[in-house]
């Protein structure tokens, strides 16, 4: 058969079937006796054979090898078929993200095209310092895809650099909520924790409120403190066991006095706070550093109840627990009668 039955029958175009034959892939085994190249049945199968391995993704280098060298194996070949794509889905994964980051920042000109680039390769540095002035040198009338910075937020593992993540995610304009939440359901309890922060300083983003109080049952501790330092802020009354769990534990425990302080505001929320407390202090009678922070937390609550506990503390069997409260009583004393809560004067 001759090169242009060949090209016709086999969908090849004359021109690849020649270069077939330079490249010593497929060469027709006659010639015509006006020279004319002459395909046997068997060099017909060896094109198909060809064509078949080009569209799985082999260079003709490769497929020549496979066809040739009896040491080389499928397995061997596809695993690393299967190798070099996932690199380059990889490769091309990366470039889509940067793609959907320029288009979601509504480039007007290519000034704002560039500084977005400029900023994700920042980001991609090794080294921290760079990566922070990244985020920090953003030139005013730039913005910035809160999603872009919202990723970088849960990647990254510098404190610094994640403190400076979280204030421009903050002030982008933006919407990164839907990706700080996907971060909160992440298998991975640092990324939990990154998300966890992040939401907390977007005070005025819709659903912050939800993803926070989905975070307060997560079963890592330090997730849930900040969960329920950030909803108490919020006045969310959902976070009080949280809160008072933190003062009695020490861990946070004057951030988590003063949001509980806010919480108190409601009335409603007082009692329930001041309850918790008094059970706390009950249940910890031995503990002289748990009871001291009880009632530092107390001080920070409104009305007569708290004057009270205070006062029976003030003769509590631990004269530390005892001076603390006492030294606290004569604070609240020394307060107005409206921030007292006194009901005379």
């Amino acid at each position: 058969m001759l090169i242009g039955d060949v090209a016709r029958h086999s969908g090849v175009s004359t021109r690849m079937l020649r270069h077939y034959d330079a490249l010593g892939l497929v060469r027709p085994s006659g010639r015509t006796a006006g020279g004319y190249r002459e395909y046997s049945a068997e060099d017909i199968r060896r094109i198909f054979h060809v064509e078949s391995l080009r569209s799985l993704g082999l260079s003709l280098k490769q497929i020549g090898r496979a066809l040739e060298d009896p040491a080389s194996t499928p397995s061997a070949l596809v695993s690393d078929l299967i190798q070099w794509t996932e690199d380059r889905l990889e490769r091309e994964q990366e470039l889509l993200k940067r793609l959907r980051a320029i288009d979601a920042s509504a480039p007007t000109g290519w000034q704002g095209v560039l500084r977005i680039v400029e900023l994700m390769q920042g980001l991609n540095s090794t080294s921290a310092a760079r990566r922070q002035q990244a985020v920090l040198a953003r030139p005013e009338g730039v913005s910035v895809p809160a999603e872009l910075l919202a990723g970088a937020v849960l990647a990254e593992s510098d404190p610094n650099v994640a403190g400076a993540l979280r204030w421009a995610l903050a002030r982008s304009g933006g919407d990164g909520v839907a990706t700080l939440a996907a971060g909160v359901h992440s298998e991975d309890v640092d990324i939990r924790r990154r998300a966890v922060l992040a939401i907390a300083e977007m005070s005025e983003a819709p659903g912050v409120t939800t993803v926070l109080a989905d975070a307060l049952g997560d079963p890592d501790t330090t997730v849930r403190r900040h969960a329920a330092l950030a909803l108490g802020r919020r006045g969310v009354t959902g976070a009080v066991p949280t809160l008072v769990g933190m003062v009695v534990e020490g861990a946070g425990d004057v951030d988590a006095a003063e949001a509980l302080g806010t919480l108190s505001q409601d009335p409603g929320c007082a009692d329930r706070i001041i309850t918790a407390l008094v059970d706390e202090l009950a249940a910890h009678t031995a503990n002289s550093a748990v009871r001291i922070r009880l009632a530092q937390a107390l001080v920070e609550l409104p009305g007569t109840t708290v004057r009270d506990v205070l006062r029976q503390l003030a003769h509590d069997d631990d004269p530390a627990v005892a001076l603390v409260a006492s030294a606290f009583v004569g604070v609240l004393e020394a307060r107005s009668p409206e921030d007292r809560g006194d009901e005379d004067s």
